[in-house]
């Protein structure tokens, strides 16, 4: 955008300070220049927020709150001329209920999402899709000092409150959160699907089924909780912010003062930059905002940058503290920052980091990457053929799809099961998916494994932790359950042998991979689609068995959702492609109309395991074509098989790449 149209979008647009860019400013306030400038600088969160609030609920929690109280009227305008002066006639009556009323006071405006008015006072409810249970509230911690998982909500309500109170200061105000109670189970099948998310016009709109009449939704799973104390504390406190801490007040008048004339706030760099949305990889055609912090705080070039920062040093709490006392180079990190220690069986965590920071150790540096053969071979030595490989897809969401669930109580809806035997024959041997609208899976799932596993003594693998929360939270469901299944005790005979401490215990790769191997190119994460692309850059024996379209191929590795697909490939430059880009052909059948948006194919798209989740909302749908229903299945069997895949491989080139691992 050239200089002229952007003043001319100041210039129509009033540039007040809204709570989101209030909240955005708290976190960095130099943000507040990157935000307004999306034709320049690559915003992440712009482009999953919406993809986010789906996966979360955030959409649908307001909906229901909207029916809590049915005598609300909603403040339809988007402009906020508009909008403001609708609010303040609605407000002159002495009973009033208003969805999103638009309260301004000078340069600070918001939207409120309930707001009630009686006889001269307010009541401000901020509807959130954050869980809390009621039974054990946890606001404030031991110390006396709010959560962090809670701050950020009560710092949006606090600048709610002062805004509503400076517009008017002789109303006495009552502040609270509306949230999904954990303690608390839906009394109604297909609570979540009584509201549908649409995208219209690059915005929201939540279709609210007929059926969601207030006799019609159930007992509500909301809670409302008072927070005027919270409130008071950060009134009392101030806020903190990267380079200070100022009060509520002063913070937001120097904020809106700073956004209405689009001036750049200095940057102040710090551990907070690791999360930074606004950066991007070169030739996109956008610029990077923590590029340009950086290099601007620090006087650094491009090539500084190019080097490694602090904040990309995996797993270490300590990069305030480096960042304070002036090292910010990776490169001039040193083994005393790190508390390096050699760790007693396996990498050590500041082992980890100190590959990041120095390189591989020598004797691994001609691979490439670094791989602990005698411990590698010390697992491999306690596990049993054949090899099962499985990974789970779940949902949990702040409205249940089912009866008788808690607000965010996981459902398993789908797996993956690939079976490697002794002699390195590769098949893709189960797989199950259950998401018929109003069907509970979870047992169902339960009943699937055990029939695809349960067969004999071979080990089980998973990647990180979730599948074994995964079967525990099964096993506390049918133990609860008032009308359990026939078949409950063999149900939790076989899950008990699979989770922590059990007789066939799941082995997880992730823990291994964090112990036992590191490649630059995953910077010292181990997510497994760090893992993939990693092992596939050097691993021959990946790049003989599967640069090749086998895999699914008749006479090639038995595969149900694939027909003679080639994993490892190459790009024009030489660099091995991801695999799991592959899969982005597939975000449109998974996300429907959602996925249209280009920045959401390409940048989200079906790589990402929310989408799963969210493919299963739209499952859950009755109103569902039977076209569009099978493509999302098929989309979502191919996504899941992949996932297995990917731990055969991984073990695969464990297992090869060195010629003393077999």
């Amino acid at each position: 955008m050239n200089g002229k149209h952007h003043l001319y979008a100041f210039m129509a647009i009033p540039r007040y300070l809204t709570k989101s860019r209030f909240s955005l400013a708290v976190d960095c306030p130099t943000k507040l220049y990157f935000s307004d400038r999306p034709l320049e600088y690559k915003n992440l969160k712009r482009e999953d927020s919406f993809l986010a609030m789906l996966a979360d609920g955030g959409f649908q929690v307001g909906a229901l709150a909207k029916l809590l109280y049915p005598e609300g009227r909603e403040i339809t305008s988007r402009d906020h001329t508009s909008a403001e002066e609708e609010t303040r006639e609605l407000l002159k009556q002495d009973n009033m209920t208003l969805f999103e009323a638009a309260i301004r006071h000078g340069e600070l405006f918001v939207r409120i999402d309930l707001l009630i008015k009686r006889a001269g006072s307010f009541d401000l409810i901020e509807v959130k899709s954050k869980s809390y249970d009621s039974t054990a509230p946890a606001i404030v911690g031991t110390r006396g000092k709010i959560l962090s998982e809670m701050l950020s909500y009560i710092i949006d309500v606090a600048f709610q409150t002062h805004v509503l109170r400076a517009a008017y200061p002789g109303a006495r105000v009552t502040s609270y959160l509306l949230l999904p109670d954990k303690s608390m189970r839906t009394t109604i099948n297909g609570l979540n699907q009584l509201f549908k998310v649409r995208r219209q016009n690059g915005m929201a709109h939540v279709q609210v089924d007929a059926r969601a009449s207030r006799d019609d939704y159930g007992d509500s799973v909301l809670a409302l909780v008072n927070v005027d104390q919270y409130v008071d504390m950060v009134m009392r406190d101030g806020i903190e912010y990267p380079g200070g801490r100022g009060s509520l007040a002063d913070l937001a008048t120097r904020w809106a003062e700073a956004y209405k004339a689009d001036t750049f706030i200095e940057p102040v760099i710090g551990s907070q930059c690791a999360n930074c949305e606004f950066q991007t990889d070169e030739g996109n055609g956008f610029k990077s905002g923590f590029r340009e912090c950086w290099k601007r705080a620090n006087h650094w070039s491009d090539q500084d940058l190019d080097g490694g920062t602090v904040v990309e040093l995996w797993n270490f709490r300590g990069k305030e503290k480096l960042i304070q006392q002036g090292t910010v180079k990776l490169r001039d990190v040193t083994q005393e920052d790190l508390k390096y220690k050699e760790g007693d069986y396996g990498l050590s965590n500041s082992q980890r980091q100190w590959m990041q920071v120095a390189g591989l150790p020598s004797d691994h540096a001609k691979a490439g990457f670094y791989l602990d053969v005698p411990f590698m071979q010390a697992e491999m030595g306690r596990w049993a053929y054949p090899y099962h490989f499985i990974d789970f897809e779940t949902s949990a969401v702040a409205l249940p799809f089912h009866q008788g669930l808690r607000p965010y109580e996981q459902v398993a809806f789908q797996f993956s099961h690939h079976l490697m035997e002794a002699n390195g024959c590769v098949r893709h041997a189960d797989e199950f998916l259950l998401a018929e609208p109003g069907v509970f899976p979870n047992y169902e799932f339960a009943r699937a494994l055990k029939t695809a596993i349960g067969i004999d003594e071979g080990t089980v693998f998973m990647w990180s932790h979730h599948e074994n929360t995964i079967l525990e939270k099964i096993t506390s469901q049918l133990e609860n359950d008032a009308r359990p299944p026939s078949d409950i005790q063999e149900l939790l005979d076989f899950l008990k042998t699979l989770t922590k401490n059990g007789t066939r215990a799941m082995v997880d790769l992730k823990m291994l991979a964090q112990r036992a191997y590191f490649h630059p190119l995953t910077k010292g994460s181990n997510s497994i689609k760090k893992v993939l692309p990693a092992v596939l850059n050097h691993s021959g024996f990946l790049k003989e068995k599967y640069g090749k379209p086998l895999y699914g191929a008749p006479d090639g590795i038995p595969s149900r959702n694939y027909r003679s697909q080639t994993w490892w490939t190459q790009s024009s430059d030489g660099k091995v492609i991801d695999p799991y880009e592959v899969l982005k052909v597939y975000a449109e059948a998974l996300l429907g109309n959602e996925a249209q948006d280009s920045l959401v194919a390409e940048d989200v798209g079906i790589a990402e395991g929310g989408a799963a989740a969210l493919a299963y909302a739209r499952l859950q749908f009755e109103d569902l074509d039977e076209p569009s229903r099978q493509l999302i299945k098929e989309a979502l069997l191919r996504y899941c098989e992949l996932d297995s895949l990917a731990m055969v491989m991984i073990v695969e080139a464990w297992q090869h790449e060195r010629g003393d691992i077999v």
